[in-house]
């Protein structure tokens, strides 16, 4: 993990399209405001586990334990 330290109205990028900006610093909350490519979602990581979550039980359900399998490998990846 990359670790850097940032002040309010400074930002980071990634890649050539991605803009992270600290827009406001509050005892124990930071608030970023980021710009991307409408194409590139972008999500809380707790959506993000629930969704995936969600996505494994309906497979599971539906009898395809074998592509759970495959979803839950390639987002593990990540």
């Amino acid at each position: 993990m990359l670790v850097l330290s940032r002040k309010i109205n400074q930002s980071l990028m990634i890649a050539e399209n991605i803009e992270i900006v600290i827009v406001d610093i509050q005892k124990d909350q930071i608030k970023l405001g980021i710009s991307a490519p409408k194409e590139i979602p972008i999500v809380r990581k707790e959506l993000y586990d629930a969704i995936k979550k969600s996505n494994i039980s309906a497979v599971n359900k539906k009898g395809l334990p074998d592509l759970a399998t495959i979803i839950q490998k390639n987002t593990t990846k990540k």
